[in-house]
This record gives structure tokens, sequence and C-alpha cells, in this order.
């Protein structure tokens, strides 16, 4: 097992990799809660030991599963996406009850948007804050893609965790750039804020250079670790082998390279702007009933429409 890092000043210590997963449920691959629980309980034997969930990703009952009867140290990061303190508190109350814990480690306000979230939501920061005095949570954190909110986080003294996103093509930042982002990431850990970065593989759309991408993920200055979805224990042990030194059989990644993927479309958030249908070169995509549509047989996995989805819900599973 790879070495833990030290997290910011939390106190906590984690493992480069963090088991993202999201993949694992409705919005994506949509594993049975034993599936997922077995391969997160394969990162977890191997290592692992932060998982990071939300409300919105339906995989409470897979982390359930995976903690059944495993004895090791487990953290847990999850968020809220409430606009309101009573429903941010039912977020946290169904995380602990669905996944059986008093307490979650880490408890992100998810999503945030302006460059001043705390005042955006001000009324759910503040519940965090109190959920986390009762004991419920442990730190308090933003997750955000927006370059301007992570670099304004890291003059507050109240945020400890954040979870910004960051790939080595800039695909799905907003508001700046990879370098932009880097810089930003970089004033927050200098503050003593724990960081780990998401979509490094830009939701998939990466995957073809895995290794130059995560590459760059981990070396960028302040990033603690990277939260990776996966949805094969051959994936966990790659990416375990790359991102915590661990030797693995390089027939993991002829593996990898050769599963065939698909295209997967977040419908339940899509608006049906058209901006995925005017980039795809291959006419794959088309707008029905005010969602985004693919035809998965003309579908040639190019990316383009993923880097066009204004609101990065195309990912490659």
């Amino acid at each position: 097992m790879g070495k833990k890092v030290m997290f910011g000043r939390t106190g906590l210590e984690v493992c480069p990799l963090i088991f993202g997963t999201l993949p694992l449920g409705p919005l994506q691959a949509n594993l049975s809660a034993e599936e997922g629980g077995r391969l997160i309980r394969h990162g977890l034997e191997r290592g692992i030991n932060l998982l990071d969930t939300a409300e919105m990703y339906g995989t409470y009952g897979h982390i359930r599963a995976a903690l059944d009867g495993f004895g090791g140290e487990v953290l847990i990061a999850s968020k809220t996406h409430a606009t309101d303190p009573r429903t941010a508190r039912m977020h946290l109350e169904r995380a602990l009850r669905e996944m059986g814990r008093d307490h979650v480690d880490i408890f992100h306000l998810h999503a945030a948007r302006l460059t001043d979230p705390l005042q955006e939501r001000k009324g759910v920061w503040e519940e965090i804050l109190r959920m986390k005095e009762e004991g419920k949570v442990r730190h308090a954190g933003v997750s955000s893609h927006l370059v301007p909110v992570v670099r304004a986080l890291a003059s507050s003294s109240e945020v400890e965790v954040i979870h910004p996103l960051i790939n080595r093509t800039g695909m799905g930042i907003l508001g700046g750039d990879s370098k932009e982002m880097a810089a930003a990431i970089q004033a927050c850990s200098d503050a003593g804020k724990g960081v780990y970065a998401m979509k490094a593989l830009a939701g998939g759309n990466l995957i073809s250079a895995a290794r130059a991408s995560l590459f760059y993920v981990k070396d960028l200055p302040g990033v603690a670790a990277v939260a990776v979805g996966m949805l094969s224990a051959a994936e966990i042990d790659a990416n375990l082998a790359l991102l915590c030194g661990l030797e693995n059989d390089k027939s993991d990644w002829q593996v990898l390279q050769s599963r065939k993927r698909h295209l997967r479309i977040m419908a339940m958030f899509c608006n049906g702007c058209g901006a995925c249908v005017k980039a795809c070169t291959n006419n794959a995509l088309f707008v029905e009933e005010g969602r985004a549509c693919l035809r998965e047989e003309d579908c040639i996995l190019c990316g383009y429409c993923a880097a066009a989805c204004p609101n990065f819900l195309i990912r490659v599973v």
C-alpha cells in the first residue's frame, strides 16, 4: 500500500487516489449497490481511504455495501446542492442514515457558482457549520468548477477543504483556464486548505492519454490527492500504481485501453441548448423533448461534444 499524504491543516492523512463514486450510480453506469460496493471494497483493501460522493450521485448504498464488514479506516466526503438550510440538513441526515455513519469527514457546498459562494448560499453554509459544531461534519468544504470561486476561497478561514475541477486541457473549467485554476489551487494549499482535484480525465474524455493526464494533476503544486471515477478493478489497480507508486501488472493498462467505452449524457440536468449537437461532426447527437440524445451507432467518441457542453454533462464511461 502506498503512503498517505497530509491533507492541508485538517489533520487528515489521505491516499493520493480518492475513489470518486459518481460513475457507479444512476447518473452514469448505474451499477447495483452490490456491484459498486465490490469495486469500492477492492480499492479500500488496497489502500484507498477517502470516498467522494454527493446527495445527487445516488451512491450511498454502494458505499454502505463496501463498508459492511470492513475494519480499516475510511473517510467520506459528501456534498449538498441545497439552496436552503433545511434541505442541506436533510441531505446530510440522509447520507448518514443510508451509509450507516454518525458523521461525514468532509461536507461540501456542492457546485459553487458565484465568486462569493459563502454569501450566495449563506444559509446553507451556516447550516454546514452548525452541523460541524454538532459533530456530524468534521470538515467543511466547497466544490467548484470556477476559477474565481477557488481563488476567492483561499482567503476564507471557515473553508477547510477545496474540491476543484482541473485537467491538462481545461475541459469543464469555467471562468479561466488550467493555468489560472492551478494558481488558485496553489493559493488555497498555501493557505492550509486540503485540496483534492476532480475531473483529471475530464469525465473520461482524456482516457486515451490517462497517464499523462493523471500525472499532470498529481504533480500540480498544492494538489494533495485526485478523485477518479473507476468502473473496474483494473482501473483501480492501474490508478493506484500511477498515483501512489505501487507496482501493477502492465496488462491492467492494456485492459483499460481495450475496454469498450460509451458516451453518457447526464440527461436529467440537460436544458437542450444544442451546443453538443453543433459540435458533433458525425451527426450522432440530436435534441428531443428538450434533452440531448445520442445515436450510439454513429458516435466515434471524439469528445468534441463534451468540450462544447457548457454544463459539463457529457461523460465517457
